[in-house]
């Protein structure tokens, strides 16, 4: 991981002195680099170990870090991994502009791996990933969206480069069709679950220890599956104070909001789904061969249940 860091950081480098700052800014900010894990974890449980490993590590990364540029200014956001966001700090529009400098490099750089499978893998994911945010700007402030569209929305914004970042591991190794089609199942659950646990981490987690406010999902009016599956369990003025905090985008009731997503089993119905999730992954991670890559993506399941942050 250290060299995919010194990897992200030569591909940041620029003349444009806020874009080389703002990349520093977030190659500082950390973060869980669990995408670029999954490729590295997978490519190495198939034997795989090249020099363009950490190259393509660090541009799922990248993809990864721009879709975050883009989604605070459209949320808003102003508080990210317990600092503030690059928007907060710079400004939307330099926020956006260097976000798209980082998709641009990104690209630049998996041309020059020279691999057109991967490239074709990570512009579709790419593709996908944008149609998710479309799709859950369109959701928000309506307390209508059920638990299909939900789950498409968190598939295609978050669970479609964990997909990508597994599947390019297993392409790099020369695995066959279905060591590949696996290795995508293993990135998609592992993602699937982890926003799921996220969504839930919203109505029951710690600030301090999340980095982020308790309560943004619910400002920014978006229906996850905590209140979704809260309005199917509750009735009467319970449901109706839900819906009207969504429809206004409104957490000055959050503590009540709170009181009955607990309550009434919500975040535990949402571990249970994430749990459904981890034992495909699981499934997957078990058929690897001995190893400590294969013990490590079996932790990472482990990891991504038990996570508070």
């Amino acid at each position: 991981m250290q060299q995919v860091d010194a990897s992200i950081r030569r591909a940041l480098a620029s003349e444009v002195p806020l874009i080389s700052a703002i990349g520093s800014y977030i190659v500082g900010a950390g973060g869980k680099r669990l995408r670029p894990a999954l490729l590295l974890l997978l490519a190495r449980a198939h034997g795989y170990d090249g020099a363009d490993l950490h190259d393509l590590a660090a541009v799922v990364e990248m993809i990864h870090t721009a879709t975050l540029l883009h989604d605070d200014v459209v949320d808003e956001s102003q508080l990210r991994r317990g600092r503030q966001t690059s928007n907060a700090t710079y400004g939307n529009a330099a926020s956006v502009l260097s976000g798209d400098f980082l998709y641009s490099r990104s690209f630049q750089m998996m041309v020059a791996a020279g691999k057109l499978r991967i490239l074709r893998i990570l512009a579709d994911a790419t593709n996908v990933i944008a149609e998710g945010e479309v799709q859950q700007l369109m959701n928000m402030h309506d307390p209508q969206i059920g638990i299909e569209q939900y789950m498409r929305v968190i598939h295609d914004k978050t669970a479609a480069l964990f997909e990508a970042s597994a599947r390019i591991g297993a392409v790099l190794a020369g695995c066959s069709a279905d060591a590949e089609e696996q290795a995508a199942t293993y990135g998609r659950s592992v993602g699937m679950a982890f926003q799921l646990i996220d969504d839930a981490l919203d109505y029951n987690g710690n600030a301090e220890q999340m980095g982020k406010n308790v309560g943004d999902d619910l400002r920014e009016g978006k229906p996850t599956l905590p209140l979704i599956l809260a309005m199917q369990r509750v009735d009467g003025e319970q449901r109706a104070l839900i819906e009207q905090a969504i429809r206004d985008g409104n957490a000055e009731r959050l503590p009540q909001i709170l009181q009955v997503v607990q309550a009434c089993g919500a975040i535990d119905e949402v571990h249970a789904v994430a749990r459904a999730e981890l034992q495909q992954a699981l499934g997957v991670a078990r058929a690897l061969p001995e190893g400590p890559h294969r013990r490590s993506l079996i932790e990472l399941c482990e990891y991504s249940l038990r996570r508070d942050a």
